[in-house]
């Protein structure tokens, strides 16, 4: 088990960043930052003074927010979780989720967006997180289209103030160890040649989603640049599994097959995914964690490999590399169901993409990561964790 050291005990210098006062929360501000359980800037529940190892995991009560707060739980891990609770689905989902994990020694709640600025500098000048995995977003591809402001205010302001946090960590507290994130296969947007690769160009999005992701990567190479800040984006490739969001795919074709409704299936079911299973996901997310980024000594400014930098700044794919077409994904649904699907069969949906592959050598390379979960097992495990938590 890896064991950081803890930042947590260093003090703040009197030069702290642009509205980072160093104190437990800026004047003004009254508890927004405040973790579930505690007063002012406690410890955890359980310690005394601030010397424990804490990372925060944004999106805690997420999808895949918390599978990864578990996982580091598992393994002994202190985690700070923060999630705002919003109603992009159904909060009571997230409430589920979050109940699992507020018992777990080790664990402490926070409620906050992460776009709120204040909160986020309180949050930061508190607890100093050496280590950061940021999840929090807002995700989907058709959402963008409807809603774009949602996107700016998570995607963009959230991210700058989880950069800012982290800046004030590396030149305050004796460096930040590391900031894992979520980008997004979608960032490929146009790109035909499969399997998408990290040194493929990612300059046509074909959504604000995609956009925004991209953005996130691009702001953190700029503060790896000026502040050696080491970040990491994973381009992650449609999640699935147990606890999974009510809006992707497998959830919904799940519910409506269950309940003897028709499902709408764009672009006739032709187009292929890289379904990738959380518990895969999460494996790689801990094993990035674990492995800080660093400079690309080979790194030629003349060729630029757009997956790394002469900064401590990494972009990898993170996927199954084993694309289902999603009529084949509808009939594994189906055999874990018991039951047969009834289809309206749709054109695709503007800002979607025909197919999606990942190339995830460099991941594996790095970090030895290899996905070992296929669709059968993973859409089964889905089904039996939908008719418990549903009761059908």
């Amino acid at each position: 088990m890896a064991t950081p050291n803890d930042q947590s005990t260093h003090e703040a210098s009197a030069a702290a960043p642009v509205g980072f006062t160093g104190a437990a929360a800026p004047v003004g501000h009254t508890g927004a930052a405040a973790p579930v359980g505690h007063t002012g800037a406690a410890a955890p529940v359980g310690h005394t003074g601030a010397a424990a190892p804490v990372v925060l995991v944004t999106g805690a009560a997420g999808f895949i927010g918390s599978h990864v707060a578990h996982r580091l739980l598992d393994r002994g891990e202190r985690v700070v979780g923060l999630d705002d609770l919003n109603d992009y689905y159904d909060p009571t989902l997230k409430e589920a989720r979050l109940a699992k994990l507020l018992p777990r020694p080790g664990f402490t709640f926070v409620k906050l967006d992460v776009a709120d600025r204040a909160g986020m500098e309180a949050l930061y000048a508190t607890h100093r997180f050496a280590r950061t995995v940021h999840l929090a977003a807002q995700a989907g591809v058709r959402y963008s289209i409807t809603n774009p402001h949602a996107y700016v205010h998570s995607n963009i302001v959230g991210f700058q103030n989880i950069l800012e946090g982290c800046r004030f960590v590396h030149e305050q507290c004796g460096g930040c160890r590391h900031l894992v994130y979520a980008s997004s296969s979608s960032v490929y947007g146009g790109n035909a040649k499969l399997p998408f690769s990290v040194r493929d160009s990612v300059d046509h999005p074909l959504s604000l989603y995609a956009a925004s992701k991209k953005a996130n990567e691009l702001f953190a190479h700029t503060y790896s640049n000026l502040f050696r800040l080491p970040t990491t984006g994973l381009r992650f490739f449609t999640v699935y599994g147990p606890w999974g969001r009510p809006d992707m795919a497998l959830f919904l074709f799940t519910r409506n097959i269950l309940e003897g409704k028709p499902i709408d299936v764009f672009n006739h079911g032709r187009h292929r995914r890289d379904f990738t299973y959380v518990d895969d996901i999460v494996e790689g997310i801990l094993r990035t964690l674990d492995r800080p980024a660093v400079p690309n000594p080979a790194f030629d400014a003349a060729h630029p490999d757009p997956g790394t930098s002469s900064a401590p700044w990494r972009v990898y794919n993170i996927g199954n590399s084993r694309p289902v077409e999603l009529l084949d994904y509808i009939a594994a649904i189906e055999r874990c169901t018991g039951r047969k699907a009834t289809m309206n069969l749709l054109p695709l949906q503007p800002g979607d993409v025909p197919d999606t592959m990942a190339d995830v050598s460099a991941l594996e390379s790095d970090t030895g990561y290899r996905p070992t979960t296929t669709v059968e097992t993973g859409v089964a495990r889905f089904v039996e964790w939908y008719r418990s938590y549903y009761g059908v």
